[in-house]
């Protein structure tokens, strides 16, 4: 796919479609006017008949266009300037994008929206538009005969902005929505494609397309590692469990090191603790704290940012057979804390326990560890806002304000000691879980006991990391959320540290 910017006017380039991201009660910019009088005054007259409002998420497709170069015009709504967000503006140009993309081979050309008293820069729009053209023409078809959505052949973005600052804008939006789409794929392959092998092999051509160092532990050397926690869960499984490693060094060698952590249970029967069957058939998704931390290490290989980058994904199948770990087995993980297993089901903790040990002994001045953990968190905030949870307020704030400026949505959840409490146990160093009230913060204070004093904040993604159902803004399946608030995080780190 190719994604480029350009100066010229709309009506001299040439696309199956031209994208208009035309604001509600706001004048139409100098390039819009212009391309209005060639269109004899049509975007006018549709404006004043009220048949388009630009109201938030609206779109009015016209055909048949004869005066310029593109047959077919859809005009996209982005709601009153001072509304305009980066979330917005996304759910915007993926309306768009998932509107126009139902044929192979289709070239586009959207229009950079100029929006006086917007709050975000020509450069913001450029990469949110060309981003969002990206991830919203992939559906999650991948096993359909006749696919309902395609990929653009060619995105033109064009705009009155500075050529250069704007076409470097571009390009880290093409980045980020091709990064994306990578975790949204790796999460909408079932079982059958995606277990803990496959995917190790999925990150060692990552590695090899990026340049990244992949490392692979297999089951041997997990055993050699003392990962009995992470083992435990994954001997279950006809399948092993493989820990893989992508490490990125963009800064000196003595700088400090960021990493990022994944839950990859490429599957959640739930184990002895069987799913019910409405639980389980979604729980392909179990592993998209993985799939996130891949596809943001693929995007931070590429931006070449200047920060030193160490991604570690826990890969597991939480299984049934004659030797799944059992109800009542007292684990000893990695760091020599041992564990009563109270619920097989509450797995994803036992594979991220042993991770968190490793990367902290492997040198991480800084962890974020991302997992699908706990339903607790989707009946506390919803299907679109990801739990925050922390030992640091300092290093919560920037992962915060990296959400905030990706334009995802997250909550911070206390973790006050007293939840704790419901992890004591009678015959081990602690129990996998708690009682049913504050299941998101019993689940994050059990990982802290994994991460010494290292500065660290767990997201939980249950809700927001699978869409049950499509919107008009967004395929349902994996969304690959947090992917660019941890390619944030490392821009920032990598500036700061």
């Amino acid at each position: 796919m190719a994604t480029q910017f350009t100066n010229e006017s709309l009506s001299s380039l040439t696309a199956d479609w031209l994208v208009l991201g035309l604001a509600e009660s706001a004048p139409l910019s100098a390039s819009i006017t212009e391309l209005d009088q060639t269109l004899g005054g049509l975007l006018s007259r549709l404006i004043e008949s009220e048949d388009f409002t630009g109201k938030a998420g609206t779109t009015t497709t016209l055909l048949g266009i004869t005066e310029i170069k593109t047959p077919r015009i859809i005009l996209a709504g982005l709601g009153t300037a001072e509304s305009i967000s980066l979330a917005s503006l996304e759910k915007t140009m993926k309306t768009a994008a998932r509107s126009i993309s139902s044929k192979p081979d289709t070239s586009i050309v959207v229009a950079l929206p100029e929006v006086e008293k917007s709050s975000l820069t020509t450069e913001q729009f450029a990469k949110v538009t060309s981003a969002s053209m990206i991830v919203g023409a992939v559906g999650q078809d991948l096993y359909r005969k006749e696919t309902a959505r395609f990929p653009f052949q060619q995105i033109t973005i064009a705009g009155s902005g500075d050529a250069a600052e704007c076409q470097q804008a571009v390009d880290r939006g093409t980045i980020l929505g091709e990064s994306i789409n990578l975790a949204r794929e790796m999460v909408n392959r079932h079982a059958g494609d995606i277990f803990p092998v496959s995917f190790a092999d999925r990150v060692v051509e990552v590695a090899k397309s990026t340049g990244l160092e992949a490392e692979i532990l297999d089951e041997n050397q997990l055993k050699q590692e003392k990962m009995g926690s992470m083992l435990a869960v994954a001997q279950g499984s006809d399948q092993p469990a493989r820990l893989a490693i992508l490490k990125y060094q963009g800064a000196d060698a003595s700088a400090p090191t960021l990493a990022l952590v994944g839950k990859g249970v490429t599957f959640d029967s739930g184990g002895l603790s069987l799913k019910p069957s409405d639980g389980m058939k979604t729980m392909k998704c179990d592993m998209g704290g993985a799939a996130a931390v891949l596809g943001a290490m693929n995007a931070i290989a590429q931006l070449k940012l200047p920060v030193n980058v160490i991604g570690y994904m826990g890969l597991v199948e939480n299984m049934v057979n004659g030797s799944s770990y059992k109800l009542g087995d007292v684990l000893t993980a990695r760091n020599g804390k041992t564990i009563e297993v109270l619920n097989t089901d509450a797995e994803g903790r036992l594979v991220l326990a042993d991770v968190l040990s490793f990367a902290v002994d492997r040198g991480a001045a800084n962890i974020i560890d991302l997992a699908t953990l706990t339903g607790a968190c989707v009946v506390a905030l919803g299907e679109e806002v990801t739990g925050v949870f922390a030992n640091n307020a300092e290093w919560s704030q920037v992962v915060q304000d990296a959400a905030q400026a990706s334009g995802e949505d997250v909550w911070e959840l206390p973790m006050f000691p007293q939840f704790a409490d419901q992890l004591k146990s009678d015959v081990a160093d602690l129990k996998n879980v708690g009682t049913r009230w504050g299941g998101a913060i019993t689940a994050a204070k059990f990982l802290e006991n994994f991460v010494s004093e290292t500065p660290w904040v767990h997201l939980d993604i249950a809700g927001p990391a699978f869409a049950s159902a499509n919107a008009p803004h967004r395929e349902g399946g994996g969304t690959g959320c947090m992917v660019k608030t941890l390619v944030e995080v490392a821009a920032q780190y990598g500036s700061t540290k």
